[in-house]
């Protein structure tokens, strides 16, 4: 695993290849590896709205990986929940995998494209899923980057900003996918 440098913004610190949250005490990481071998808490699934029964669908990226791990347990958890609105998140269970818990977030719009809302809107309910159940590290994939066809780097910028105006106590791990 690879940590990127660079400051999230003019009022971060930079340490041990954490970004540090100035006024907050969360730490925010981006790194390249692989979502699945990140050691947090829980993990964030970059889903679509829910508008197509899982069982039609063909997953791509992290959600194919995650489903070949987990199992089909916490997809048939998300469908029983139904139509996510735009940036929607809710949790699951983590099936078959090691964490306490999976949250899927509607990244990607009905047309399969995203957009700088749709990523904001994920950003921002993940973290509430995670301050409000009390997790202390999460790992986001690139929201909208895969399937949704985003560019990384915005996406990356654009997750960064959104962290920077939510409070929140966790350690934070962005994931550019490498399978180095």
């Amino acid at each position: 695993m690879k940590t990127l440098i660079g400051l999230i913004t003019t009022n971060n610190v930079r340490k041990e290849g954490f970004y540090h949250k100035k006024g907050g005490k969360g730490l925010i990481k981006v790194v390249e590896g692989d979502l699945l071998h990140q050691e947090v808490e829980v993990i964030v699934n970059a889903w679509n709205r829910n508008f197509i029964p899982y069982w039609m669908l063909l997953p791509h990226g992290v959600s194919r990986a995650i489903k070949q791990k987990a199992g089909t347990k916490p997809f048939k958890e998300v469908q029983k929940h139904g139509f996510l609105g735009l940036g929607e998140a809710i949790l699951t269970s983590a099936g078959k995998l090691s964490y306490k818990g999976i949250i899927h977030v509607a990244g990607i719009g009905v047309f399969w494209n995203s957009s700088e809302k749709a990523i904001r809107l994920s950003v921002q309910n993940a973290m509430k899923i995670v301050n409000e159940q009390g997790f202390t590290s999460v790992a986001f994939p690139l929201i909208g980057c895969g399937a949704g066809k985003f560019e990384e780097d915005r996406a990356i910028a654009i997750m960064k900003e959104e962290l920077n105006k939510i409070s929140f106590q966790a350690e934070v791990v962005l994931v550019k996918y490498s399978n180095q």
